[in-house]
């Protein structure tokens, strides 16, 4: 099953590029967490040290507006999520809920230290891919958020841009 998770990080935008040994080596302190269908991973403003790696299931991502949840995207195994609060040590941004049930590699903020401690490099190239993946996420909202505020110019409702 360990070859299994591996073979899941290094095909990951996250991990791309991390040696096998370092993968086993961060894994080996990692948990797996099981979630029933319906059952949260976190609630959006709990505190996170932590991201997710979805091996199996299907998760939502959800924000909650007016009391109300809002699905913004549907996740699939080999899917991250969390990757923000280990980046920025703030709040959780969202909601994310089993969709069905699933299990996720838990990795840590300590976790990922340790490799800091092991291998610098190998950390060192973690860290610029979340931080990838974050743009990459960052610049998919920006899309969303124009086109959306293209549609209100549309509609003769001034838009909003953010710089």
């Amino acid at each position: 099953m360990e070859h299994a998770r591996i073979e899941l990080l290094q095909r990951m935008p996250i991990f791309g590029g991390v040696r096998a040994d370092i993968l086993q080596f961060v894994l080996g302190y990692c948990p797996v967490v099981a979630a029933a269908k319906n059952e949260l991973f976190f609630h959006e403003h709990d505190q996170g040290d932590s991201l997710f790696v979805l091996e199996e299931g299907r998760a939502a991502v959800l924000k909650s507006w007016h009391g109300h949840d809002h699905l913004i995207q549907i996740l699939k195994a080999g899917d991250c999520f969390g990757e923000l609060a280990v980046i920025d040590h703030c709040l959780r941004s969202a909601t994310v809920r089993a969709e069905e049930p699933s299990t996720a590699i838990r990795i840590s903020a300590a976790d990922l230290y340790r490799v800091y401690a092991q291998d610098l490099k190998q950390f060192t190239l973690i860290q610029m891919n979340m931080g990838r993946e974050v743009c990459r996420r960052l610049r998919d909202a920006n899309d969303r958020l124009f086109g959306a505020q293209m549609g209100a110019v549309d509609r003769d409702i001034t838009p909003v841009f953010l710089a």
